[in-house]
């Protein structure tokens, strides 16, 4: 039997989604001007996954803070995924990468559908992200040599207001206003906010 969050999550992903118009939120700012990340089709694609799983009566998924010994985007947090390999479909690659990031077996997640793909220009990739579940609680094993730690964000807090913060950092010499989800004392911007960000609205159309 299907939980009624995840339900309601697969009726709402049937819907249009919102895109850029929940994106944008957490894209980087200068001088007061979004900074549009514009679509490029010879990017090398990558897919995500966003894993829920039910725990005392909350739903939960996982992040992961990438080791330093990684070529890309070192000491960031990330949601689990990876590179697409050739004759992949981008949901297999999501799944594959989740079991050998954090070890969850493939045959235990049950995909309910694709976000918004985001471009990242910095890394030349095209992420394709995918919400998806599993009916308890896992036990996750890291891939030491990419992943740095595990830790586990409630549905409550990525919807709350209360986790969403600013801070003005230097980028490539200029001064920029960065968001960011603050997730067990962790700094969650790039990419992985702006994936969160929609996930984020689409849930807030029922929570």
């Amino acid at each position: 039997m299907i939980p009624t969050f995840i339900a309601k999550i697969n009726i709402e992903l049937k819907k249009d989604l919102p895109g850029i118009l929940a994106q944008k939120e957490m894209l980087v700012k200068k001088h007061n001007k979004v900074h549009e990340k514009y679509k490029n089709f010879n990017r090398n694609p990558a897919a995500v996954l966003i894993l829920l799983y039910p725990f005392r009566n909350e739903w939960y998924f996982f992040l992961t803070k990438r080791t330093y010994t990684v070529l890309h985007h070192k000491g960031q947090v990330s949601l689990p995924g990876g590179m697409v390999e050739k004759n992949e479909s981008f949901e297999s690659a999501a799944i594959r990468e989740t079991y050998e990031e954090i070890g969850i077996p493939k045959n235990k997640i049950k995909i309910i559908a694709p976000l918004t793909s985001i471009d990242v220009p910095i890394s030349n990739f095209e992420i394709f992200p995918f919400v998806g579940w599993v009916d308890k609680k896992p036990k996750t094993i890291k891939d030491s040599i990419e992943v740095d730690r595990i830790f586990s964000v409630s549905i409550n807090d990525l919807i709350s207001e209360k986790k969403l913060k600013k801070q003005d950092k230097i980028l490539s010499d200029k001064l920029v206003s960065i968001p960011y989800f603050d997730f067990d004392d962790e700094m969650v911007w790039g990419a992985t906010s702006i994936i969160l960000s929609e996930f984020k609205y689409i849930l807030k159309r029922f929570l």
